[in-house]
């Protein structure tokens, strides 16, 4: 089992940029591809990027992509997310979440998720 601790949410101005953290328990991080999701107030959860278990591979989703960039480091069984260029709509809780498959981006395959932290952008 995995448990994940996101941080470094907060509230930023449109035109800023952030980095969001995930520290993960457990020895068996590296075999897990760590994703990103967020989910604004009355809408669905929605992918925001996925890192493969080496860290090779990576996956945006458009509203993101130019903007956002995924790391790991399984030495440290962390996973960032830093997102530049904010917008009013990037408004949501963020999570970060492992899988066992190959750099998916449905929630539905990930199997443990972090408790979220809250990214405001103001305009």
């Amino acid at each position: 089992q995995v448990q994940l601790v996101e941080s470094g949410g907060g509230l930023v101005q449109a035109g800023g940029s952030l980095a969001l953290s995930c520290a993960a328990s457990g020895r068996t991080f590296g075999t897990y591809t760590m994703g990103w999701f967020r989910q604004a107030p009355g809408k669905e959860r929605e992918f925001v990027a996925a890192v493969s278990r080496n860290g090779g591979d990576i996956n945006y989703a458009e509203s993101v992509k130019g903007r956002s960039t995924i790391s790991r480091d399984n030495a440290k069984n962390t996973v960032a997310l830093h997102m530049s260029s904010l917008k009013p709509e990037d408004t949501a809780v963020y999570y970060c979440a492992a899988s066992t498959l190959y750099l998916t981006n449905s929630g539905r395959h990930y199997l443990y998720w972090g408790q979220g932290a809250q990214v405001t952008v103001s305009s």
